[in-house]
């Protein structure tokens, strides 16, 4: 595959379904997401696929989707989870893109609060994991409750609530926020 071959016009959500937005690698500027120029793009076996089927934006849009290429893909996690990568793939397609990617933004603004308002230096790849994997109802809960009861503590007592609270939230959902290798 040549270097100009591979075009992407997203940068939220990405050819295989991982929501880029809500990644650590991205908000730190690590990575590129799955453009040529990404640090991703060398170890990603999917973008060669994309071009091979018309330079498809989402893997949802090839004929031949699913493939043998998702079989397992949920089963690993880098540092945002891959749990819902094929969940969010039918959400996309089934909503629209548009509609799919504005509740990214919804998420993204959310992730921006947890990060601003509440990390204590320490949150950040647990909260791109709990805004990634919860709904957006759930997160507004979370932050409403927040804002409503930690207004006189620390950054740390802060940090340490919103943590609790989203470990609650995502076990009534049966949810578990813990990254798997």
């Amino acid at each position: 595959m040549k270097k100009n071959e591979f075009k992407r016009a997203d940068g939220l959500f990405s050819l295989c379904g991982l929501n880029c937005g809500l990644c650590p690698m991205k908000i730190r500027g690590e990575c590129g997401g799955c453009f040529f120029d990404s640090p991703c793009y060398p170890t990603c076996s999917i973008a060669p696929c994309s071009v091979r089927h018309g330079n498809v934006d989402y893997c949802f849009q090839c004929e031949e989707y699913p493939c043998a290429r998702y079989d397992d893909i949920d089963k690993r996690d880098s540092l945002i989870s891959h749990r819902n990568q094929k969940k969010d793939l039918a959400k996309a397609k089934q909503i629209g893109i548009e509609a799919y990617l504005d509740e990214q933004r919804t998420k993204i603004r959310i992730l921006n609060r947890l990060l601003k308002e509440y990390d204590d230096g320490k949150k950040d790849v647990f909260f791109c994991l709990a805004v990634n994997l919860l709904d957006v109802d759930d997160l507004t809960v979370v932050l409403d409750l927040a804002s409503q009861t930690t207004d006189a503590t620390t950054r740390a007592e802060k940090a340490a609530f919103v943590e609790r609270a989203l470990r609650d939230r995502a076990k009534e959902k049966g949810v578990s926020l813990i990254l798997r290798n």
